[in-house]
């Protein structure tokens, strides 16, 4: 028994390769990019929150703060965090630690912005009795 082909049928497979190939890499590409920038997020926001561990005790500073944050990301040197930018800030009542930067590029031309933030109040002795 001859196996029926219809004529229009002859390279279509190739077509459809040619097709998909590129979208599944695409597909996979921007998952792995979406991986780069949800890791340089957190190893942004564990920065900030070392920083400000730093900047809220009693006698700390936002250079305390700044310093301790920077520590964290060069420990993490290489990593998927680019170009990253420490601003601590304290008052009299509450402390700021704020990081931004870019998550390493997977897919070209698809630049990502990456930003934490810890804040909290910052520790004052207070007298027994008020």
């Amino acid at each position: 028994m001859q196996r029926l082909r219809l004529p229009n049928d002859r390279g279509s497979a190739p077509a459809q390769v040619v097709i998909m190939l590129p979208v599944t890499f695409l597909a996979f590409f921007l998952i792995v990019q979406f991986a780069m920038w949800s890791h340089a997020t957190h190893i942004a926001q564990a920065a900030a929150s070392h920083g400000l561990a730093a900047v809220r005790v009693h006698g700390g500073s936002p250079a305390d703060g700044a310093a301790s944050a920077r520590n964290v990301l060069a420990g993490l040197g290489g990593g998927p965090l680019r170009d990253a930018n420490v601003d601590c800030e304290r008052g009299s009542e509450t402390a700021l630690v704020r990081i931004s930067g870019t998550a390493k590029q997977v897919v070209p031309f698809l630049t990502l912005p990456v930003h934490a933030e810890a804040a909290g109040p910052v520790e004052r002795f207070v007298e027994p009795g008020r």
